[in-house]
């Protein structure tokens, strides 16, 4: 009997320590217990030391209550990794059983609220917030009085969310009206308004990248470089992320294979150090080098001309 009752009381204390409230009614559907069981539990749980919070008729237990504090120190994230790994989570559009758990145990322990104030405003932090809710729950939202930046418009824009770039500072989303998908700064958006309807388009979502050199889009290209010992120490300094993508060589210098959504940055980055750097296995960056090197020779060729 004794172990029966203990069982229910761990059972309602988990129910509790989930990241949302739930009524009387909700508890007794989910467990099976009686109201008055559970009236008798919150308050044996409000004995022990465990802070209660009640909104309206739900309850929940707080995650700053001295025992859940102390037991969960040594096995949940703090609040700067949970909000580290949940931007992970959303920069990487991946669908798959493993992410969606980790984005519900995410949003289990720690509140949207905590996920979404880093530094910003509370009307930003309220705006990702709502977003992250959307995405998880795969929700349609309207983005209210969106302020364009291309075509100077203010606009509502009804939108399928679903993963944040940028350190949570753009969203990509799919917009029905225009069965495209677009990244929308959060900083432009109003106010964003969830929507009782469901993601109809999912297949149409693209995955989005962001490259070592800041570059962002649907594909990626490979690129492979040998470096000399200067362009590798300058690419470290520049880039320290590029660290886990530089392999060292016989001859002393670091082969360097990564994936970039634009030619510009890393081909910034050859031209800067053209004597230094080998292109190697990558005949369309190798090509690309050679036109923008050839239009540099034109231009200086026209600049000579123009003065004698």
């Amino acid at each position: 009997m004794e172990l029966e009752k203990l069982g229910r009381q761990l059972r309602l204390m988990v129910l509790l320590t989930q990241n949302r409230t739930l009524s009387v009614e909700e508890i007794g559907q989910r467990l099976g217990m009686s109201r008055r069981s559970i009236y008798r539990y919150v308050d044996a749980f409000k004995n022990l030391g465990f802070i209660i919070k009640k909104e309206g008729t739900k309850y929940r237990i707080d995650h700053t209550s001295p025992f859940f504090r102390e037991i969960a120190s040594g096995i949940q994230f703090s609040e700067d990794e949970a909000l580290t790994i949940s931007q992970v989570l959303n920069s990487v559009y991946n669908n798959s059983v493993q992410v969606r758990h980790l984005r519900e145990k995410l949003s289990n322990l720690y509140s949207t609220d905590v996920l979404a104030k880093h530094g910003v405003d509370n009307s930003l932090a309220q705006n990702i917030s709502t977003l992250f809710q959307c995405i998880r729950e795969q929700r349609v939202a309207v983005l209210r009085n969106y302020r364009s930046g291309s075509s100077k418009t203010v606009s509502n824009r009804i939108v399928e969310p679903y993963m944040f770039v940028n350190e949570n500072t753009e969203v990509r989303c799919y917009e029905l009206s225009t069965n495209t998908n677009k990244t929308f700064k959060v900083s432009r958006i109003e106010c964003v308004e969830p929507l009782d309807l469901l993601w109809t388009h999912e297949v149409n979502h693209v995955p989005f990248f962001s490259d070592l050199f800041g570059f962002n889009g649907e594909q990626r290209k490979s690129v492979s470089l040998l470096l000399s010992q200067l362009a590798t120490s300058l690419l470290l300094e520049e880039y320290p992320d590029s660290q886990r993508q530089l392999s060292p060589t016989k001859d002393g210098r670091h082969r360097f294979d990564t994936e970039v959504c634009s030619y510009i940055g890393i081909g910034r980055f050859v031209l800067g150090l053209y004597d230094e750097i080998e292109i190697v296995d990558s005949p369309d960056f190798a090509t690309y080098i050679k036109l923008r090197l050839e239009k540099m020779a034109s231009r200086d060729f026209n600049l000579r001309a123009k003065k004698q």
